[in-house]
């Protein structure tokens, strides 16, 4: 069994690397910075680069050394949050409100690791394509490298993803087969009506208040009273916005309730566009007021094919062991635009632990705290170049 580090003898500029792109954060369709540092890298390797794929995706080819026709893909996303972060560390985040806090930087930093390896060992066959992608976080980077034929200009016969989970000890990893990450959208309802004066004459106005409350509290029915007992779904309201808090006695003419709604079975993903549409517009109607829907399902159900999870298994346990790789986690809420890649090709999704205190507190993904922990640098880059040797037999 390797240790991790052989894989990276150049830890220290990967560092660098992560805690450059992690100070200079930029959201999806935006990551040029990090696009051109990445393509200056693959290309000071020696790697075939393509630039520019769905905007600002890269694609990296390395062709082995040994006869072989099949090919695979690696893939790592570049996109940040729209975020304040608040960690004050040395490298924190040098653009307001524009934050790593889902860890994007080291995914990116390990696929390079991995890249400047198997640039140095071509001893497989076939080929291995590094897939760095854009605007994982809900801009749709995913299809649009689909859309600018990612698969058709760069072929794979099964692709790979990778994602950080904090809580998780460093060296461990996360998969299951089937199901493991959840489809999603974010949905607006918009409602509307003439407004008025709160305190002279509400009879006379349109109350958007009233429909609004009733649909926030309805939806939380949708689950229980809608949806089989026996598949998962959660719909949450996380925007709340209408009037001015500076005229809180006029009754605002439009309100908006946004949120995101979750699922894994397909059927249900049509049972939630249905009754938070219903339930918008009949609370309208009944008050006197119109409402309008709007759904962007950014994501798809993360589905792990049965072969490449054997071999994402068996890359993991090369690396780190079978007791480090737990191969029966419960799959989760979050959602991956990954997923819109494996319904063209079969892939596996697998996390990679991000560490823990000593308390066993950590902060998570998608909070002002996070930071990505280097010491799973090693582990990432390992993984990758193990990939290649189960898919390609890379001889050591």
């Amino acid at each position: 069994m390797p240790t991790p580090t052989e894989f990276t003898p150049n830890l220290p500029e990967l560092i660098a690397i992560r805690r450059d792109i992690h100070a200079h954060p930029e959201l999806g369709l935006e990551e040029h910075r990090t696009a051109a540092l990445v393509a200056s890298k693959l290309r000071e390797w020696g790697i075939e680069t393509t630039t520019g794929i769905g905007g600002t995706g890269i694609v990296g080819t390395i062709k082995g050394k040994l006869p072989g026709q099949r090919s695979i893909g690696l893939r790592a996303d570049m996109d940040a949050l729209a975020m304040q972060e608040h960690t004050n560390l040395p490298y924190a985040s040098t653009e307001p409100g524009r934050m790593h806090a889902c860890g994007h930087d080291g995914h990116t930093t390990m696929l390079l690791g991995a890249a400047r390896y198997l640039s140095e060992h071509r001893d497989f066959s076939g080929t291995v394509q590094l897939i760095f992608q854009p605007a994982e976080e809900g801009r749709g980077g995913a299809a649009k490298m689909l859309q600018d034929g990612l698969f058709e200009r760069f072929p794979c016969d099964a692709i790979y993803g990778m994602h950080n989970w904090p809580g998780t000890p460093v060296g461990q990893f996360g998969i299951c087969k089937g199901g493991m990450m959840a489809g999603g959208c974010t949905f607006h309802a918009t409602f509307r009506g003439t407004g008025g004066h709160g305190g002279n004459a509400p009879h006379l106005s349109t109350d958007l208040s009233i429909p609004a409350a009733h649909f926030i509290l309805g939806l939380q029915t949708i689950v229980g009273r809608n949806i089989s007992a026996f598949d998962t779904a959660v719909i949450s309201v996380g925007h709340l916005g209408g009037g001015a808090l500076a005229a809180c006695n006029v009754l605002p003419a439009e309100i908006t309730v946004g949120g995101t709604a979750r699922y894994f079975n397909p059927p249900v993903k049509d049972i939630l566009e249905t009754r938070i549409t219903a339930l918008a517009q009949q609370l309208a109607t009944l008050h006197g007021a119109t409402a309008e829907l709007y759904f962007d399902w950014i994501a798809l159900p993360v589905f792990n094919a049965d072969e490449p999870t054997d071999v994402a298994i068996a890359a993991a346990s090369f690396l780190v062991g079978t007791n480090a790789v737990n191969t029966e986690i419960r799959p989760v809420t979050g959602g991956e635009d990954f997923s819109f890649m494996m319904q063209q090709k079969p892939g596996a999704f697998i996390f990679l632990g991000n560490g823990a205190n000593e308390d066993g507190s950590f902060h998570g993904v998608h909070t002002p705290l996070y930071d990505f922990n280097d010491a799973a640098i090693p582990y990432g880059v390992g993984y990758w170049v193990s990939v290649v040797e189960q898919e390609l037999k890379l001889q050591a």
